[in-house]
């Protein structure tokens, strides 16, 4: 078991990419929080598109973006870091400025902004996770990864109650906060590119780590998918049950949201520090575990009725985050710690590949389980995560296992 010391905020800046890296995450992740709310009443407001089109437009723009990430993988396994991330806040730029010049009932134009977006979001993670893996390693590398994550929540927290406070100017307000987001983003690529963090295989290769193949992370990747339905719980899922069958206020989907979005920011990088204490695989299937936990505790939750039942959930959500939290934390450095240096890249973009496609099939899934009641909706989430941390638990790392290999073939020779 490991020790741990809290990191000091200058360290953690510096382990995370610098100050001016630090200031283009906050700048990209403003320009994201004001467009996530914005893009689908910009299309049914003043593209005068049907909501459905719009809907489907922006899911297929996020889906086909996934179709991107081996290029990204390889982009990255050739030593690119700082570019790729700023080349992903230069899509979304191109995305945004496409959106800005659509014309009234334009769908296609619409689906090729909306794709244009995707294809940055979709880029970014695996870019931003392998210039910190490149610049801070071990348990820093960890921290880092949570202090940029409790960066990235801060920044679209704001931008999306900048997003809603402005909402009510109409027409005119949603194309000047198009055209914010633009800046933002072609700021923010700016800043990223100024960093100037590239990698260089061939030194890994050198070092006797070149031969290493590509972890499989099989149960892994599977296990992601049901994983990453929690990020859609504050979102779909919460302000499903409670606004349309249990006929709350919708203030209490806006307080889960705000309380989700505080809570991640200031205890991801502790929490973080504090599971590192153990194994990585196993704090994310005790990631698992709690999720599981959160599940069952909203199906009961539920089933409190009208007065309790509202109050009884948003308690419980406070679970759900801290299993979020603990997944977040742990999932994307147990994949850095899993791949040798020069296959990054690709293995990032494999578990983006996962993230992204359960990220897509999320909304779909949650809305067609709700309607059959809570048993179906926080029972199937509850059965399929606590089958995914059970896998999770089980996988055996393959450098573990090509080390078990190599020590019976020394001993047998």
């Amino acid at each position: 078991m490991a020790t741990t010391t809290k990191p000091q905020p200058r360290a953690l800046v510096r382990a995370s990419g610098g100050p001016r890296y630090a200031v283009a995450l906050a700048v990209d992740a403003l320009g994201t929080g004001l467009l996530r709310p914005l893009l689908l009443l910009y299309g049914v407001s003043v593209l005068r598109l049907s909501a459905p089109a719009t809907g489907i437009a922006m899911t297929a723009g996020a889906v086909v973006g996934l179709v991107c990430m081996p290029a990204v993988g390889r982009w990255l396994d050739r030593g690119a870091r700082s570019t790729v991330v700023a080349a992903s806040m230069l899509v979304r730029v191109l995305g945004v400025a496409l959106l800005l010049a659509t014309p009234a009932g334009h769908i296609w134009l619409f689906a090729t902004a909306a794709l244009f977006l995707g294809i940055g979001n979709q880029a970014w993670p695996a870019a931003h996770a392998a210039l910190v893996a490149t610049i801070a390693h071990g348990r820093e590398r960890d921290a880092a990864l949570a202090g940029g994550r409790a960066l990235r929540n801060a920044g679209m927290g704001a931008g999306a109650l900048l997003a809603t406070a402005c909402l009510a100017g109409g027409t005119a307000a949603l194309q000047a906060l198009a055209a914010v987001t633009g800046l933002a983003y072609l700021a923010a690529a700016a800043l990223a590119w100024s960093v100037h963090v590239h990698a260089h295989p061939a030194a890994h290769a050198a070092k006797g780590r070149g031969d290493e193949p590509a972890p499989r992370m099989r149960a892994l990747l599977a296990a992601n998918v049901i994983y990453v339905f929690c990020l859609s719980v504050p979102e779909i899922a919460l302000p499903l049950v409670l606004v349309t069958q249990m006929h709350a206020s919708p203030l209490w989907s806006g307080a889960i949201f705000v309380a989700n979005t505080v809570l991640v920011v200031t205890l991801q990088v502790p929490v973080t520090v504090l599971m590192s204490r153990f194994p990585r695989r196993s704090v994310l299937a005790f990631a698992g575990v709690v999720l599981t936990a959160s599940y069952l505790g909203f199906f009961a939750a539920t089933s409190l009725g009208h007065g309790w039942g509202a109050p009884a959930v948003a308690a419980v959500s406070v679970v759900c985050t801290l299993g979020e939290i603990i997944y977040a934390g742990s999932a994307t450095a147990l994949v850095t710690a899993l791949a040798p240096a020069h296959v990054l890249g690709h293995t990032l973009a494999r578990f983006q590949l996962s993230t992204g496609f359960g990220l897509a099939v999320s909304p779909a899934a949650i809305t067609a389980l709700a309607p059959h009641g809570p048993a179906a909706l926080w029972g199937s989430l509850a059965a399929a995560t606590l089958l995914s941390a059970g896998a999770v638990a089980t996988e055996q790392d393959q450098g573990s296992r090509l080390s078990g290999c190599c020590r019976r073939a020394r001993a047998g020779s």
